[in-house]
């Protein structure tokens, strides 16, 4: 995790691949990195901006997006089982072929701009 920290405040945004399960990422602006196939199974990204991040093929099982803004983000083959989406803004979101077994959404902002 630490390692992670270091690598984003020197700049670095490309985490494709990277493990990081229940790692808490809350409120951190995390807009345009790439986390295509990462590992984030449980993480907290509660409040974080999340805006164009690349999460294809990321598994997000159990992690929480409360609050998160993920608007144009490409979400597409990720697992969001069990994921939390509670007032998350997924506006303009890539969700094709994304996985939504028992997703939690209340007062989620879903891509077409409707509100669920």
């Amino acid at each position: 995790m630490e390692d992670f920290h270091q690598r984003y405040a020197a700049g670095e945004r490309d985490f494709s691949q990277l493990d990081l399960p229940g790692a808490n990422l809350s409120g951190l602006d995390l807009s345009g990195a790439n986390f295509n196939l990462a590992k984030l199974a449980g993480a907290d990204l509660s409040g974080a901006n999340l805006r164009q991040t690349n999460f294809n093929g990321a598994i997000l099982q159990k992690a929480n997006l409360t609050g998160a803004d993920c608007s144009e983000a490409d979400l597409s083959l990720a697992d969001l089982g069990f994921a939390n989406l509670t007032g998350a803004n997924l506006t303009g979101a890539n969700l094709q072929m994304t996985i939504l077994f028992r997703t939690r959404f209340k007062n989620t902002t879903m891509p077409d701009g409707t509100i669920r």
